[in-house]
């Protein structure tokens, strides 16, 4: 299928990592902008995804025929504006599109391969970027399907000629049964995995039996199954800090809190003993940081070993016996905690990420891994930078 693709911009200034065999553990692309009008099956086409333009000339998203709510006033132009200095300008500009800005690497297979050379990174695995986007906007489990099940199309078909470029799909727990389905169908396409979002538009936890098919059919496929942050409905948010007038200040806060929602989904999966019912199902915590996870292991490991409480929590071991068996956790490169962490728990618990091209973390990220990596033991270098994502994707 035809789709439209960013015009080839020169490719950004790049680092090396210092240390061979490194895999980006969550890398991402922009999608071209008509693709869920392309892929999407064709009674849901009139009501496809799109970039559209406002009254005030800026980008916005377009979702089941109406104006984002949340993506609007050219939010989409920010999408790949990692680095970039200038970011409200960039915004207000009706000139620097989403096509426009497109850094090199994100839109095309080819030169995200050159980038990675560039980075002496082996392998990149692949999330969407828009698709973090809308879920919190669609209502309709019907079309909540729809959308994944075109992204997840695309993604496989432009990562099957480059082995180097690892793709996962994209679920909806909307529709939980249709989910799994849509898992079976997208490894079958070449998803290495899959993610899900940290909130269900009727309140439903993550570890929730009525999730139990999505939970099955990842085991039963061998392939990880990630929380990662999105956009997300309002409610979510809560009002313990009042209005908007006050929360748009919060700058630092939304920087470290904005996780919150997959930190707490995560822990709901030792509420419901999903480990349990689930002996070999993998799950990946994406883009949240590393640096927590001691506290929150130690925390509930003390509630379920010690407590009243923790004897009504349905679980044959420790949350943290599980963590150091089936759980895996993504950090940023500028986490030093990290090397402590691993020693307790295990390297093979940790991987890195870049969040390439992302605005909402460092392009310095090669300078911060490698000194990361040069605070582990030698014996756990290659593991942290490399070889963990390889033996949880299966490269």
């Amino acid at each position: 299928m035809t789709v439209a693709i960013a015009a080839q911009k020169p490719r950004h200034e790049t680092h090396r990592v210092a240390f061979d065999g490194a895999v980006d553990a969550d890398g991402h692309i922009l999608e071209p902008p008509d693709l869920w009008e392309s892929y999407i099956d064709p009674q849901f086409r009139d009501r496809a995804l799109r970039i559209v333009v406002d009254e005030n000339g800026l980008e916005e998203l377009e979702i089941n025929g109406e104006r984002s709510m949340m993506s609007r006033r050219g939010t989409p132009s920010v999408l790949g504006a990692m680095g970039s200095p200038d970011l409200i300008a960039m915004q207000k500009d009706p000139e620097r599109t989403y096509l426009r800005n497109a850094p090199y690497g994100s839109m095309h297979p080819q030169e995200r391969i050159e980038v990675l050379d560039a980075e002496n990174i082996d392998a990149a695995i692949l999330y969407t970027t828009v698709g973090l986007l809308w879920e919190a906007e669609v209502l309709d489990p019907a079309l909540a399907q729809a959308y994944t099940k075109a992204y997840n199309r695309w993604i496989c078909e432009f990562c099957k000629d480059e082995p180097r470029l690892i793709p996962t799909a994209h679920l909806s727990l909307s529709d939980a049964a249709a989910a799994a389905k849509e898992l079976e169908r997208a490894v079958g396409e070449g998803a290495k995995g899959a993610y899900v979002a940290p909130f269900h538009h009727d309140g439903r936890p993550f570890g929730h039996p009525d999730n139990d098919a999505v939970f099955a059919a990842a085991q039963d496929l061998d392939v990880p199954l990630a929380i990662h942050p999105t956009f997300e409905p309002q409610w979510t948010k809560g009002t313990r800090m009042g209005t908007w007038d006050n929360v748009k200040n919060l700058r630092l806060l939304a920087s470290v809190a904005g996780s919150d929602g997959v930190r707490h989904q995560f822990t709901t999966l030792f509420d419901y003993g999903v480990f349990d019912k689930f002996p070999t199902l993998k799950i990946l915590v994406l883009e949240s940081g590393g640096g927590w996870i001691g506290y929150w292991l130690d925390r509930i490991d003390a509630i379920f070993g010690h407590t009243v409480i923790g004897e009504r929590v349905p679980l044959k071991h420790k949350p943290s016996d599980y963590f150091r068996e089936r759980i895996w956790i993504s950090c940023d490169p500028d986490e030093r905690i990290i090397p402590a962490l691993a020693a307790r728990y295990g390297v093979e618990r940790f991987l890195w990420a870049s969040d390439f091209p992302h605005a909402d973390h460092t392009p310095e990220y090669v300078h911060d891994l490698n000194e990361l990596v040069a605070a582990f033991p030698e014996a756990d270098r290659r593991k942290f930078i490399g070889d963990n994502s390889r033996a949880l994707f299966k490269l």
